[in-house]
C-alpha cells in the first residue's frame, strides 16, 4: 500500500513538473513569434502575473528561462523582464539582497533599452524590495519612476501599480492625507479599466487607511472583500497580508480575542509555503498580545519571530542592500547628469543648424532678388543643396526625442520616419530650387537687357 501511494506522489510530482516546463516552453514560442517589444512584454505579463503571486520558486524558473532565451537570442526585453521577475521572487521569499541586485540590474537594463513599459514594470519590482525591507523613501522613489514611465507609455496599469503602492508607502509613514489619495485614484483607475490582479493590496490600503481615520464600519468591510478577493486568486501571500492587516486593526482597537483568531489565520495561511517570511508580522503581534498574559504562548510566537526576523533582517544583508542603493543613487545622478548634457548639446546643434540656414537663405535670396549682380544657376543649385541638407538635419535634431518615443528605439522605424522626413522635403526642395533658379534667370535678362540699353545709350551720344 505505501508502495501504491509513493507511486501515485511520484506520478503527481512528475505531471507537475511536465506541466511548468511545458509553459515555460509555451511562453517561449509565443514571445519569439511576436517582433513587437510592447506586445511581447503583456504576452510574458500575462503568462507570469498569477504565478508571481502564487508559486515563487516556479517564478523563478520562469524568469531564469526568460533570460537564458534573451541572452540567447539577443532579446533584450525577454533578459530584462526576466532579471526583474527573479527579482520579485526572491523578495517574497524574503531574500532581499539577491531580490535588489536582481532588481537594480533589470532597471539599468530596462533604462538602457528606452522602452517605457518595461522600464515601468522593472521599476515597481525593484521598489517593492524597499517596500518590503520599509525603506519608504526609496521605495516611493521608485514608484514614481514607474508612474512616470507608464504615463509616457499609456499604460494604466503602471499608473495602478504606482498609486497603490505609494498609498501603501505613506501609510507605512503614517501620512494619511497622501495614503487616502493614491488609494482613491488607485481603486477608481482600477474600476475604470476593469483592472483587478492586485484589487486585494488596493482594499487592504483602503481599510488600513479608513481604520486609521476611526470608519470602523467600513474599514472592516474592505479588509472582508479584499479576504474574498484572495479566495478568487488563490494567493496565500495576498490573503496573509489580508488577515494580518485585519488583526492590526482590531489590536489598535482593542479587540483582542479576534486579533488573535485574525493573526493566527494569517500564520497558518502561509506556514510551511514559500511564503513562510510572511508570518513575520502576524508573529510579533501575539508576541505583543501575549506577553503579559500566556508565558508559553508568548515563548512559541516569539521563537517564531525570531528566527524569521533574523533570517531576513540580518546585518549583512542590510549593509548590502544599502550598499546597492547607494550604487544605483550615483549611477542614476550620472544617468541624469549625462541626459542634461545631452539636451544642452542637442540644443546648441539646433541653434547652429537654425543659424546656418538663415544664413543660406539670406545668400540664395540675396542672389536670387538682387538687381546688381549676376549670378551663375548653378552657384544658386549648390546652396540648395548645402540648404537642404541643413534642413534635414535641422529636423532630425528637433524631432529625434518625438521619434525615439514613438518607435521605442527601433532602428528600423527610426530610419523609416527619416526616410518620410526626406520624402517631404525633396519635393519641396525641387520646388524652391526651380522657383530659385527662374527668379535668378528671370534677374539676370533684366541686368543684361538693362545693361545692353545703356550701353545703347552710350554709342548713340
Amino acid at each position: 500500500m505505501k508502495k501504491l501511494i509513493a507511486f501515485f506522489v511520484l506520478l503527481l510530482m512528475l505531471q507537475s513538473s511536465f506541466s511548468q516546463i511545458a509553459g515555460i516552453d509555451s511562453l517561449i514560442q509565443k514571445i519569439s513569434s511576436e517582433k513587437d517589444d510592447n506586445k511581447r512584454i503583456d504576452i510574458i505579463y500575462s503568462a507570469t502575473m498569477l504565478i508571481g503571486e502564487t508559486d515563487p520558486l516556479l517564478g523563478l524558473k520562469y524568469g531564469q528561462s526568460l533570460v537564458a532565451y534573451g541572452k540567447k537570442n539577443k532579446d533584450i526585453i525577454a533578459e530584462t523582464y526576466g532579471l526583474s521577475y527573479i527579482g520579485k521572487m526572491y523578495g517574497m521569499v524574503g531574500s532581499f539582497e539577491k531580490g535588489l541586485k536582481e532588481g537594480l540590474e533589470g532597471k539599468k537594463m530596462a533604462e538602457a533599452t528606452g522602452n517605457n513599459k518595461l522600464l515601468a514594470i522593472s521599476s515597481v519590482l525593484a521598489g517593492n524590495i524597499y517596500k518590503y525591507l520599509a525603506d519608504y523613501p526609496n521605495a516611493i522613489r521608485f514608484y514614481i519612476a514607474t508612474g512616470e514611465a507608464g504615463e509616457k507609455a499609456n499604460y494604466q496599469e503602471a499608473l495602478i501599480w504606482s498609486f497603490q503602492n505609494l498609498a501603501e508607502c505613506y501609510l507605512g509613514l503614517n501620512q494619511i492625507d497622501s495614503a487616502l489619495m493614491y488609494a482613491q485614484k488607485d481603486y477608481e483607475l482600477s474600476q475604470r479599466i476593469k483592472y483587478f490582479d492586485f484589487i486585494s493590496y488596493t482594499l487592504i490600503n483602503l481599510g488600513s487607511i479608513n481604520g486609521k481615520m476611526g470608519n470602523n464600519a467600513i474599514a472592516i468591510g474592505y479588509f472582508d472583500m479584499a479576504i474574498e478577493e484572495c479566495s478568487k486568486t488563490k494567493s496565500l501571500r495576498q490573503l496573509n497580508w489580508a488577515l494580518t492587516s485585519k488583526a492590526q486593526y482590531f489590536y489598535s482597537i482593542n479587540q483582542i480575542d479576534s486579533s488573535i483568531v485574525y493573526a493566527k489565520k494569517a500564520i497558518a495561511a502561509v506556514q510551511s509555503t514559500d511564503f513562510a517570511s510572511n508570518s513575520i508580522q502576524p508573529a510579533k503581534l501575539l508576541l505583543d498580545i501575549y506577553r503579559k498574559t500566556n508565558v508559553d504562548s508568548a515563548f512559541k510566537y516569539s521563537e517564531l519571530f525570531r528566527i524569521t526576523n533574523d533570517s531576513l533582517f540580518n546585518a549583512k544583508a542590510i549593509q548590502q542592500t544599502q550598499l546597492m542603493t547607494f550604487e544605483d543613487e550615483i549611477r542614476q545622478q550620472k544617468v541624469t547628469e549625462e541626459k542634461i548634457k545631452e539636451e544642452q548639446q542637442r540644443k546648441q546643434n539646433i541653434q547652429y543648424a537654425s543659424l546656418a540656414l538663415g544664413i543660406i537663405t539670406f545668400v540664395i535670396l540675396f542672389l536670387a532678388l538682387s538687381r546688381r549682380h549676376i549670378t551663375n544657376t548653378k552657384v544658386i543649385q549648390f546652396l540648395g543643396v548645402v540648404a537642404l541638407l541643413v534642413v534635414f538635419e535641422f529636423l532630425n535634431l528637433l524631432l529625434h526625442p518625438f521619434l525615439e518615443r514613438i518607435t521605442h528605439h527601433n532602428p528600423i522605424l527610426m530610419l523609416l520616419a527619416l526616410v518620410c522626413i526626406a520624402a517631404l522635403l525633396v519635393p519641396l526642395h525641387h520646388k524652391l530650387e526651380k522657383w530659385a533658379t527662374h527668379k535668378l534667370v528671370e534677374k539676370n535678362k533684366q541686368i543684361r537687357l538693362a545693361a545692353a540699353k545703356k550701353t545703347i545709350e552710350e554709342l548713340e551720344k
